[in-house]
């Protein structure tokens, strides 16, 4: 059960988002202009004009049409296969396949909204082969009438799935200021350290985690981890893996033992097909010594003073494939001044609509370009970076970043 700290601690967090989300709101209207009140058409006007233009840009409009269409496709389409019907003629190819992308459409929907979908495309085509049939010909029968059932359906259709869409989106977005809330969201210093973070999920919700843990004695814990997956399977492996992962701190355990506890639990609570990357260190923030598990994680980069970068190569196995896994500790010192940058595959692994992959010698060379930028400089434009390389491409994987810095 949660005790009452733990409750009030959820709470206060809760509530410290909300005032800081309130804030925000405040901000961003007191920096609007204010405009003279109108009233009568105009107003309506205006109201119409800044309900449907607000937000709007070029680029999100292109990719609407260009990145969001093909998604859809892709999606509805993922499991037809287009290979075996190359080989028909173009007569045979084209029906099969629309009817095998109606079939992958209809079971995405529950039996109901499927019959509702079945009738309104065969009222839809049955119209259109009565306006060929009958075009020129003025004895009465209009498709028309077919064409409005049609239309009808496809909206009592579209709006039983945008309510449903809705009522997941609400859920979501809770769930993502839970998310957002066991996470750091501001920088961190302590003694000569300075810590900045950023995650960006896929999608509202994602399977990236990372934390500062304070272990007393002037040392913190820094997390960073990537669960398999994404979407809301992934953040509810995430939480249980924040959950366990200070649960297992503040029992005391340290280093390697507390990350093979961890993985003893992780391996029995989670999914066979499931598994997590992790790095975990231990940090002096008066010396800069670190002591460090990587279960398999990127390697961060490590900025040294005279620009050269060293890896924090794995360690061990990654969590949650076997039990018996035994996990080993490296060291290493961040010297005064030097870097060290935390990542997960989501910005190694971003591909562009060429499929080329962004990779790790490309990030390398954005840091030794970049290195004298300030921590949060960095990270926001690193990021910038990745998304303009993946262009219309939408990223399919989390982005999470941690800049730590020993100053003088």
């Amino acid at each position: 059960m949660t005790s009452k700290a733990e409750r009030s601690g959820l709470s206060q967090r809760l509530e410290d988002f909300e005032a800081s989300f309130q804030q925000d709101t405040k901000s961003r209207a007191a920096a609007s202009p204010e405009r003279p009140k109108v009233s009568g058409w105009r107003a309506v006007y205006e109201s119409l004009r800044d309900l449907f233009t607000e937000g709007v840009t070029r680029e999100s409009l292109s990719g609407l049409f260009k990145r969001e269409a093909r998604d859809t496709l892709r999606f509805f389409a993922r499991e037809v296969d287009f290979a075996s019907l190359r080989s028909l003629r173009w007569y045979k190819r084209y029906p099969k396949a629309l009817w095998k992308i109606f079939l992958a459409m209809a079971y995405r929907l529950s039996p109901p909204r499927r019959i509702v979908f079945a009738v309104a495309v065969f009222s839809f085509t049955f119209g259109l082969l009565r306006l060929l049939e009958f075009r020129g010909q003025a004895d009465g029968s209009s498709p028309f009438g077919w064409w409005f059932l049609a239309i009808t359906l496809f909206v009592l259709l579209l709006l039983l799935e945008l309510k449903d869409k809705l009522d997941l989106k609400g859920d979501l977005e809770i769930a993502r200021q839970i998310q957002f809330g066991l996470v750091p969201s501001t920088p961190f210093q302590q003694g000569t350290i300075v810590i900045h973070c950023s995650m960006r999920p896929a999608n509202t919700v994602g399977g990236d985690y990372y934390d500062i843990v304070e272990l007393g004695e002037g040392r913190i814990g820094i997390v960073i981890a990537d669960v398999a997956g994404k979407g809301m399977p992934a953040a509810l492996l995430m939480a249980l893996l924040q959950g366990s992962l200070h649960t297992l701190v503040t029992a005391g355990l340290r280093g390697t033992e507390l990350v093979s506890k961890l993985n003893a639990y992780l391996c029995k609570s989670i999914p066979a097909s499931s598994l997590v990357t992790l790095f975990y260190g231990e940090l002096d923030t008066s010396s800069g010594w670190l002591r460090y598990v990587n279960a398999g994680h990127n390697p961060p980069f490590l900025l040294r003073k005279n620009q050269a970068m060293q890896r924090l190569m794995p360690t061990s196995l990654v969590l949650g494939v076997t039990e018996t896994t035994t996990y080993e500790a490296e060291e290493t010192e961040l010297g005064v001044g030097e870097k060290l940058l935390l990542f997960t595959d989501g910005i190694s692994e971003a591909f562009n609509v060429d499929q080329q992959e962004y990779g790790e010698s490309r990030l390398e060379s954005f840091l030794c370009t970049h290195s004298t930028l300030p921590q949060a400089d960095l990270i926001r434009q690193l990021t910038g970076d990745v998304l303009a390389f993946c262009g219309d491409a939408r990223p399919t994987d989390d982005m999470t970043l941690m800049s730590i810095v020993r100053r003088e």
